[in-house]
């Protein structure tokens, strides 16, 4: 298909129509066979249940390889995938957005040995749009329909319209894998987005947060450790019970209904059931789960309590710096822009050229000021080699301007 003619349609369906899902073993080896027959990189997706399911778990995988076709495959039911996974993994993957599906993956069976992730060339590239239609529409013009990216996964049996959307999340992967590669080859930049992509092989996951609860939405409002403590509670309490039944924890019991009943504070259970949060859908049917939590709460000695803030070691906002570490914020003030203008010059975002987390706990620590010393100091708290080179200069005349 040309790039004019792409351009007047939107797809609703792959180029070959929707395959069926494969669900057997004997369907899996002909897959497996077929892709093993066919040339180049294979392109992966992966669909979830989040905001449905507590599992992060695939349920429904999609591969597509020139030569070879394209093959859904149900991961749930499907018996006999070892030799799928087998032709699969020897073979370089392309996947969009790759940290989001490669944990799953692993999950099903499947180990890369090498990632080609079109998001993150699509940054590295300074793409002001980085999403799949967005750089396929970009690229090549190419329209993709996407209605259906929040839908429940887990469902059986697919609509045959959620599998077409499946199905063209792969048909035009390895496409743009080429176009991207070329564009990065020609920018200078493919060194670059190699050192990035060699981490994705054995990338399993974010690290686990250390007090998760802490993300519960609208717990700002809350500063009274014992509150704090109704809130961490109820929150441990959800995200057992979401683990048990398989259930985003959201579907379980809301944000806003813990931290309601955290800041009423009920001290019975009949108090709890008389404030209207506990009236809530989810809430009202298992109201003695939630009062255990609470009175667990109310039972903590106060040395049991949780911090008003956050844990010890991590750091406080830049915006306190200049009471706690007068020196550190005097290097905030002037290192964060020259990040943000070294950023601006190549033509990529701030948060591609260096973690923010890096660049805070460089102007906390301090002790660098030579270029040599910066680029030192920025790989020792996580900044990749070619981010740290572009960065070691900027930084450092940043820096002599409050020597």
């Amino acid at each position: 298909m040309t790039d004019e003619v792409a351009r007047e349609i939107t797809h609703r369906e792959p180029s070959g129509g929707v395959p069926p899902v494969i669900d057997d073993a004997r369907a899996l080896a002909d897959a497996a066979r077929l892709l093993a027959a066919g040339s180049g990189p294979v392109a992966i997706d992966a669909e979830r249940a989040s905001g449905y399911r507590y599992s992060q778990r695939a349920y429904l995988l999609q591969f597509a390889r020139e030569g070879s076709g394209l093959f859904l495959v149900d991961p749930t039911i499907a018996e006999g995938i070892d030799d799928l996974v087998r032709v699969v993994d020897a073979l370089p993957w392309v996947l969009h957005a790759a940290t989001q599906d490669l944990p799953c993956l692993r999950e099903a069976g499947f180990r890369p040995r090498a990632v080609f992730d079109t998001e993150l060339a699509g940054r590295i590239l300074g793409r002001p749009r980085v999403g799949l239609g967005p750089l396929l529409e970009a690229e090549f013009g190419i329209v993709l329909a996407k209605e259906h990216s929040a839908v429940d996964w887990s469902q059986r049996p697919l609509p045959q319209d959620w599998l077409a959307y499946a199905a063209l999340d792969v048909e035009f992967l390895v496409r743009l894998h080429d176009h991207l590669v070329e564009a990065l080859d020609g920018a200078g930049r493919l060194a670059w987005y190699d050192e990035e992509r060699a981490l994705l092989t054995t990338f399993t996951g974010p690290p686990p947060r250390e007090e998760p609860w802490r993300r519960v939405s609208g717990i700002h409002v809350l500063r009274d450790p014992r509150r704090l403590a109704v809130v961490r509670a109820l929150w441990e309490a959800r995200d057992a019970r979401a683990r048990d039944l398989d259930v985003s924890p959201g579907r379980v019991l809301h944000d806003s209904v813990i931290v309601d009943l955290a800041r009423h504070d009920p001290q019975t259970r009949a108090a709890m059931l008389a404030l209207r949060p506990v009236h809530s859908r989810n809430a009202r049917k298992e109201p003695d789960l939630w009062w255990a939590a609470i009175e667990r709460a109310h039972g903590l000695s106060e040395a049991e309590l949780p911090r008003r803030t956050q844990a010890e070691g991590s750091l406080p906002p830049p915006r306190s710096w200049a009471q706690r570490n007068p020196l550190a914020a005097a290097r905030w003030e002037v290192v964060r822009p020259a990040v943000v203008a070294t950023a601006e010059a190549l033509g990529i975002a701030a948060e591609v050229l260096v973690p923010p987390d890096t660049v805070r706990q460089f102007c906390w620590d301090g002790g660098a000021t030579s270029p040599d010393e910066v680029q030192a100091a920025l790989r020792g708290r996580g900044a990749r080699a070619w981010q740290a080179e572009q960065l070691a200069v900027a930084i450092a005349d940043a820096l002599a301007t409050i020597a």
